[in-house]
């Protein structure tokens, strides 16, 4: 592991130090309602124009990026916005595939960029790798390698990551029109990675979803 490397994730963990340290005086609803209002500041901030789980379905399953829409999952409280749904075809049920990201984790709570490898010199080289599996409709996931198992040491996937997969094509480009699947999401904390869910705070993510080799 390189000087920069355990600098980034010095640094991300001094953040989490903090975000605890800050927990440790909160109750738990108090650190939820803290949460709630992060998301909706941030709702409002990046005038975000959230749409119903119906009026998704409507529009075939897809959110119009022009006017920065995201579905919101009233049961689990996530706001979705499918940026593009790629190439290929979408995982089968009881098929069981690698899949390949990038991704930028914003912690909404602290307002803050907290992890990346889109665009980054350091981690330029560093796609996420998880087996996902579709059992009948539902999506499990363990990371293989990557940025969030060497930042968080868990093979645990966020139970968010996954939400997408019901809706986007996993596919290799082949042509210059080809494009791999690409989401915006919004996670709460009980659907995030551990220090999440343990620190209660949202984080923003931007993912690309690739079929591994």
């Amino acid at each position: 592991m390189t000087s920069k490397t355990l600098c980034t994730l010095y640094t991300l963990m001094m953040i989490l130090v903090a975000l605890t340290s800050c927990s440790e005086t909160e109750t738990y609803a108090e650190q939820k309602e803290r949460e709630e209002s992060a998301i909706s500041n941030y709702i409002t901030k990046n005038h975000i124009n959230a749409i119903s789980e119906e009026q998704f379905k409507a529009q075939g399953d897809s959110t119009s990026v022009e006017k920065n829409e995201y579905v919101f999952f009233k049961s689990t409280g996530i706001y979705m916005q499918i940026v593009d749904k790629g190439c290929g075809e979408i995982l089968k049920p009881n098929e069981s595939a690698d899949v390949l990201c990038r991704f930028q984790e914003f912690n909404i709570n602290s307002d803050s960029l907290q992890l990346t490898n889109t665009g980054n010199v350091i981690y330029a080289t560093t796609l996420d790798k998880m087996t996902v599996r579709n059992t009948s409709g539902t999506f499990t996931a363990t990371f293989v390698s990557g940025l969030m198992y060497m930042a968080y040491g868990s093979t645990s996937v966020p139970a968010g990551w996954l939400v997408p997969l019901t809706y986007i094509r996993l596919g290799r480009p082949q042509n210059a029109d080809d494009k791999v699947a690409r989401v915006k999401i919004i996670v709460p904390h009980d659907k995030g990675h551990l220090y999440a869910t343990n620190n209660v705070y949202a984080c923003h993510y931007d993912i690309t979803y690739m079929r591994g080799e």
